[in-house]
C-alpha cells in the first residue's frame, strides 16, 4: 500500500467542491474500526424487516472488499437545510426535507461521475467506483471515521456549520489519500432528539429502533400500518422531527438549490387518497418520494386521515 499523499488528498477536497459537494474527507478503505454499534443494532433486531442490511456484513465493514486494490475513501456530503424555520410537522400530508427536491440519488451520482473524470486528470492511475445507497456501505460511520461529522444521538450525521440536514455518498479507489481524523461527538449533555422523538426510537447511544422509527415506517416498511403509525403518525413519507429539535441545526444556511426544490412542506392527503397508480407514477416521478410504492402511499395517507389529516 502506497504511503498518504498529503497534497493529492488536499486537490481531490478542491476538487469535490468545484463539483458541487459542500464537504470532503477521507476515511481509510480498511476494516472500520467503529462499527460496534451496527452490530448491536442488528443483535437487536432493529433493523425490523430489512433483512438485506443483515447481509455482507463483512463488506460493511471492509470497504476494500467491494473494491479490490482499494487504498481510501473519499466521503462526500451535500447539505439540504431549509435555511429558515419550516417545522410544520401538523402538515398532515407532511414530506421529509431530504425527499422534497429532485432524486438525490441522481444528483449525488451524476456529481461523482463528473469528480471521476476530473480525479484522472490529476491521477492519471486512478481506479474507483462511486456508491449512492447502492451496496452494503456504512456511509455515517466512513464519515464519522474520516472526520466530516459525528454521529449524534438521533442517528444522524452532523457536520460543524451543516447540522444533519445531510445526504452522503462515497467514492472508493486506489487513491493513497491521507485519512481525516475523527471528532468527539458535540452532543454535550444534550437529549432533547431522544426526549422529541414520538414513538421512542430512539436511544442515547444514537441507534434507531426502526420498527417504531416513522421514517422507516412510512417509506421503507412494506406491511400494514403499526400502532406506531396509528398513534403518531399524521405525515405521509418520512419524519424530520429528531432533526428540527437538534440545536446544531439552528441558523443554517439553505441548502443545494437541487435538494430544495420543492417548496411545499406536503401533499394533501385527500389527493393522494384519490391517486390512481398513473397518478403516483406522474407524482413521484424523477423525485426521491418513489421509494415509497403506491399502495404505501395509499396506506399512508388513509393512516394520517384517520388520524384527523385533511
Amino acid at each position: 500500500m502506497s504511503s498518504p499523499d498529503v497534497d493529492l488528498t488536499a486537490a481531490v477536497c478542491d476538487l469535490a467542491i468545484e463539483c458541487g459537494f459542500a464537504r470532503a474527507a477521507v476515511a481509510p478503505a480498511g476494516r472500520l474500526d467503529c462499527a460496534e454499534g451496527f452490530d448491536q443494532w442488528l443483535d437487536r433486531r432493529w433493523h425490523a424487516d430489512m433483512d438485506y442490511m443483515a447481509r455482507n456484513v463483512e463488506k460493511r465493514k471492509r470497504p476494500d472488499l467491494l473494491v479490490p486494490g482499494a487504498q481510501s475513501v473519499l466521503v462526500l456530503a451535500v447539505g439540504y437545510a431549509p435555511g429558515g424555520d419550516d417545522s410544520d410537522h401538523s402538515a398532515p400530508g407532511y414530506i421529509a426535507r431530504f425527499a422534497r427536491g429532485r432524486d438525490y440519488h441522481k444528483i449525488l451520482k451524476r456529481r461523482c461521475r463528473r469528480l471521476m473524470d476530473r480525479l484522472g486528470e490529476i491521477a492519471p492511475d486512478f481506479d474507483g467506483r462511486a456508491f449512492v445507497d447502492t451496496a452494503p456501505v456504512m456511509e455515517r460511520s466512513l464519515a464519522a471515521r474520516a472526520g466530516l461529522g459525528w454521529i449524534g444521538r438521533n442517528g444522524c450525521l452532523i457536520a460543524d456549520r451543516l447540522g444533519s440536514y445531510l445526504v452522503l455518498c462515497e467514492i472508493i479507489s486506489n487513491l493513497p489519500l491521507a485519512a481525516g481524523e475523527p471528532i468527539e461527538r458535540a452532543c454535550g449533555d444534550c437529549d432533547a432528539c431522544v426526549r422529541a422523538c414520538p414513538t421512542g426510537a430512539l436511544d442515547s447511544g444514537g441507534l434507531v429502533d426502526s420498527r417504531k422509527c416513522l421514517s422507516y415506517l412510512t417509506i421503507e416498511h412494506r406491511g400494514p400500518a403499526t400502532d406506531e403509525m396509528l398513534d403518531c403518525n399524521r405525515g405521509l413519507y418520512g419524519c424530520d422531527i429528531c432533526q428540527e429539535v437538534c440545536p446544531h441545526n439552528r441558523g443554517l444556511a439553505p441548502g443545494d438549490p437541487e435538494l430544495t426544490s420543492w417548496d411545499a412542506p406536503g401533499i394533501s392527503l385527500a389527493e393522494v387518497r384519490r391517486w390512481s397508480p398513473d397518478d403516483w407514477d406522474a407524482a413521484t416521478r424523477g423525485r426521491a418520494i418513489r421509494r415509497a410504492k403506491y399502495d404505501m402511499f395509499i396506506r399512508n395517507a388513509e393512516t394520517a386521515a384517520a388520524r384527523g389529516g385533511q
